[in-house]
């Protein structure tokens, strides 16, 4: 199959030596790229898009040219969209809005892209509500060290490989902090019920954020510190400047805009959110992180839920 795939950072080059390493035809984009974005995706069959959210809109911008099949491997929530609207959104539903014509799949799970380049084995899911796509997808990426799931809840399993990013933060600076073995797994467990609270009331399937892209992916990115996301938050424990942390961070940490968004819809919407609300706090510059904990610690009783 003919494939091109938009993104050459670390995740854009990790898919497209999956599907290369199948004996798929790859073409890679970047903004670096001397050949022409219209030009990389001519004749594809299916386009990988692997850019950050901030991205998005303006790679859509530079097509001209019809595209049969789109996968987004993107993890953020539109900052252009949820003002004038119920919801902001996802990176699938900005595509889908420029390609009305084109079949969308969702590709997410707790896929650290250093370990699948070193082969180490990994799991994925791919999510669409074609399902002759989602097959199509699934072979194109399975192999002995990749292994991939078809899911027909798009929405939820991009929901939670783009919420968990926000978590991440929260457990990199408990971390940061030395809170220990109880206080990181109850913050964990707590976002979780976040993402699922959040996630069924924008429409997603519970179940679904028990699985690779909710679950999986939340626990990759809550025990690496090759997370991105974990790597500003403990940065921001061992009192670092947010602009710091960024400017040697390798990538971009998703959670951080993805926070601003999700904490002013879901106040918004009386969605309650309390350990994100205070890693946007956090990451705002409004309180520090053993604040944070404090506030958390000190929430009034209630059952669990």
């Amino acid at each position: 199959m003919k494939i091109a795939v938009i993104g050459a950072g670390a995740w854009g080059s990790t898919l497209a030596g999956l599907v290369r390493d199948n004996g798929h035809d790859v073409s890679i984009w970047s903004r670096r790229s001397e050949r022409s974005l219209n030009d990389t995706i001519a004749n594809a069959e299916l386009v990988i898009s692997a850019v950050s959210m901030k991205g998005v809109r303006s790679v859509i911008e530079q097509i001209s040219t019809p595209i049969p099949a789109i996968v987004t491997a993107t993890k953020g929530l539109d900052s252009q969209s949820g003002s004038d609207q119920a919801l902001p959104l996802l990176p699938s539903q900005v595509w889908q809005s420029a390609f009305e014509k084109s079949a969308i799949a969702v590709l997410s799970g707790p896929n650290l892209s250093k370990e699948i380049q070193q082969g180490l084995p990994a799991a994925s899911v791919v999510a669409s509500q074609d399902q002759t796509l989602a097959d199509q997808v699934q072979r194109a990426f399975s192999s002995s060290r990749f292994r991939v799931y078809t899911n027909s809840d798009p929405l939820g399993v991009e929901l939670g490989g783009t919420l968990k990013n926000v978590i991440a933060i929260a457990v990199g600076a408990c971390d940061g902090l030395q809170l220990g073995t109880n206080a990181k797994s109850a913050l964990v467990t707590r976002g979780l019920a976040e993402m699922i609270r959040l996630g069924t009331t924008w429409g997603a399937k519970p179940e679904t954020f028990y699985g690779l892209s909710g679950l999986g992916d939340l626990l990759a990115t809550c025990s690496s510190a090759l997370s991105r996301n974990y790597q500003v938050g403990f940065g921001l424990a061992q009192g670092r400047s947010l602009d710091d942390i960024l400017t040697n961070l390798e990538g971009t940490a998703e959670g951080i805009n993805t926070s601003q968004v999700l904490v002013r819809l879901a106040k918004e919407q009386g969605i309650s959110m309390p350990i994100s609300t205070q890693v946007d706090r956090l990451l705002r510059g409004e309180i520090t992180p053993q604040l944070a904990v404090n506030e958390l610690m000190q929430r009034d009783s209630k059952p669990e839920q």
